[in-house]
This record gives C-alpha cells, sequence and structure tokens, in this order.
C-alpha cells in the first residue's frame, strides 16, 4: 500500500467536516466541490459558454440581497435560491437526482438551465422530497422568479452547446 505524499496532511470526509474537504479540494484544483446527498460532487469550474450564463443570471440577480457567509455543512437547506446550469456532460438522471435532493433539504426555488437543448425549468413548492410546481420554458422566454425575488431572469441571450455564430462567409469560397 503506497500513500500519496501530502495525503496525510489533508483531514479526511466525515459527517461535519465536508465543507471542510470542498473548499480545500476546490482550493487546490480547478474542480468546482458539490455537498449532495453527503457526498462530495467535483465538477469542473464553469467555462464558456455555461460560465457566461452564470455570469448573465448573476448580473440579473445582483439586485436580490442573498444570504452570505454561512458556515456549516447545511449551508444549502438555509438558501432561498438554487441555480444550476447543467454542464454539456451532465446526464438526465443526474439533473433529477439534484432536482430531488435540493426538494428534500427545502430550497424553495430551484432554476435548471440547460444548454443542452435551449430550456429552463423553473422549480417550486418543495414537499416530501420533491417539488410540486414544475413549469417549463425555451430560451427567448423569460423566467420570472417568485417573491421573495420577484425577478425576472431574461434568457434571450442564452447559448446553447454545438450551436456556432453564423458566418456569412461559405465554406467553399
Amino acid at each position: 500500500m503506497s500513500v500519496s505524499p501530502g495525503a496525510w496532511m489533508y483531514p479526511r470526509p466525515r459527517p461535519g467536516n465536508l465543507r471542510e474537504i470542498a473548499e480545500k479540494i476546490e482550493d487546490a484544483t480547478s474542480l468546482r466541490v458539490q455537498i449532495l446527498g453527503g457526498k462530495l460532487v467535483m465538477s469542473p469550474t464553469p467555462r464558456g459558454k455555461r460560465a457566461g450564463v452564470v455570469k448573465q443570471v448573476r448580473r440579473q440577480l445582483e439586485a436580490v440581497v442573498l444570504p452570505d457567509g454561512l458556515e456549516d455543512d447545511d449551508w444549502l437547506a438555509d438558501a432561498a435560491l438554487a441555480v444550476e446550469v447543467v454542464s454539456q456532460s451532465e446526464k438526465s438522471r443526474d439533473i433529477r437526482d439534484k432536482a430531488d435532493w435540493y426538494a428534500v433539504v427545502r430550497v424553495p426555488v430551484l432554476l435548471v438551465i440547460d444548454l443542452r437543448n435551449g430550456t429552463w425549468t423553473l422549480h417550486t413548492q418543495p414537499d416530501n422530497g420533491a417539488y410540486r410546481d414544475v413549469l417549463p420554458g425555451k430560451f427567448g422566454e423569460s423566467v420570472l422568479l417568485p417573491e421573495p425575488f420577484g425577478v425576472e431572469i431574461v434568457t434571450d441571450n442564452f447559448p446553447v452547446y454545438g450551436a456556432a455564430p453564423r458566418s456569412s462567409r461559405k465554406p467553399w469560397a
């Protein structure tokens, strides 16, 4: 059995220190780390189209004050809104599992933005591990977040994976 150098320097994941471990992983790598269902889930930091959508949504939400500085592993249970921008490689089952998990911890509003097919889904009213109200829409249709937000998210400029800008130049010219 071999131990990589420095392995003893980091605490082992256990209930109660997952947020600390997640932050250490994020600091040491370019991965984003989430705690879902008591497990650490790692994914690359949003880049390209996904990062652009995250920035657009953030700018549209800037007027809304959200909780900050939460320190324990249950921080998401205090969140009023979660926004998931689906990565190109994410599976539909993973997205459903995430939505269910957000409902279990009773996040009141979940907005899922899917760049794979140009759609969004607004989930509200978490109840018994599922969202009672699910409103689907397409890019180009605005999303009205319910109170206490009352913010309209404009989706007109959200890109779709695989869609390249059109060029007036013909490929054979």
